[in-house]
């Protein structure tokens, strides 16, 4: 029966694999019962299915250095974290051998078992972060190398009230931070109309991106002025002087139900330090010193989301 030594203990009832397209052995499974002594609590990897919710089991991942990357746990445990105790059935690390993701739940979603049937087993936590003591169902959390928070990402349906630069705002989907700690971005719960370069402009994004809350809508510099946003309410005309210049607007989409009304795209607005770029297109840049802005709020048909120019 293999063996392998970690920096946490001696793992037996090893099989390796070739897990990567590299052809190199990054990882293994492992099938018998095994205790791991980290800094973060004592921890037993996965050796066999637990239940319905977790059919396989998951490898254990290694660096190139042979520390180890991440771990499934055979049943939640309890991790001591930078900012306090988190259950865990995933763990992944940094190569420093710091915890970098926590995952309190790791369910096999499938047609059996839906994130719903996750959603139901999630427990709500309680802790502290930069913006202040958060309690919540939370799918991650994640940090720097350091140990400094990076980002939190909540459960479909879980908001939480936090202290922004931009106010007190419901957030959900997640909210990330720098590593100093300031708010870098988040995913406002409500639409909520924001100062900016180019004057005031209602930010939500309808449709957030991803299943993590590390990258989010409503973007912050460190010094807490707006560096991007998503907005389904407004469009920018730009303009030189004397010139009646180009609409940016959301677009429109079919709905996926196959109905016949239309989903709104959100539009994303991304700024410089002296300028301004609509769609994510470096075509659609422009200088914020050059060209004048009007903020346009659109009008919207009974059925149908906002689509033209009022």
């Amino acid at each position: 029966m293999n063996s392998v030594v970690t920096r946490y203990g001696t793992l037996s009832g090893v099989e390796f694999r070739s897990l990567f397209s590299n052809g190199k052995m990054d990882g293994c499974l492992v099938s018998v019962p095994n205790i791991l002594k980290t800094p973060y609590g004592e921890i037993v990897p996965q050796y066999e299915a637990e239940d319905m919710g977790r059919r396989t089991v998951k490898p254990l991942y290694f660096f190139k250095d042979g520390s180890l990357k991440s771990v499934a746990l055979q049943t939640q445990t309890l991790i001591t974290t930078p900012i306090g105790p988190f259950p865990a059935e995933l763990v992944t690390f940094h190569k420093n051998g710091n915890i970098k993701r926590v995952f309190p739940l790791d369910g096999k979603l499938s047609g059996f078992w839906t994130w719903q049937n996750e959603f139901a087993l999630a427990e709500s936590s309680e802790f502290d972060s930069p913006a202040g003591r958060l309690t919540a169902k939370i799918i991650s959390i994640q940090f720097y190398e350091s140990g400094a928070l990076k980002s939190i990402t909540l459960w479909p349906g879980q908001a939480v009230s936090v202290s922004t630069p931009v106010g007190i705002i419901s957030v959900r989907k997640g909210i990330s931070f720098y590593e100093s700690g300031q708010i870098r971005s988040f995913e406002p719960l409500k639409k909520i109309e924001l100062h900016t370069p180019i004057g005031r402009v209602l930010a939500y994004d309808n449709e957030p991106n991803g299943i993590h809350g590390d990258i989010n809508s409503v973007q912050l510099a460190l010094d807490g002025s707006i560096e991007a946003l998503s907005t389904v309410d407004h469009a920018v005309q730009v303009s030189l002087p004397n010139d009646s210049g180009e609409i940016f607007r959301p677009g429109i989409k079919n709905n996926v139900c196959g109905d016949e009304r239309k989903v709104s795209v959100p539009m994303k607005v991304r700024f410089g330090k002296n300028s301004v770029v609509f769609h994510e297109n470096p075509g659609f840049s422009f200088e914020l010193d050059k060209y004048r802005f009007e903020i346009k709020t659109l009008v919207e048909k009974p059925g149908e989301p906002a689509y033209s120019c009022g």
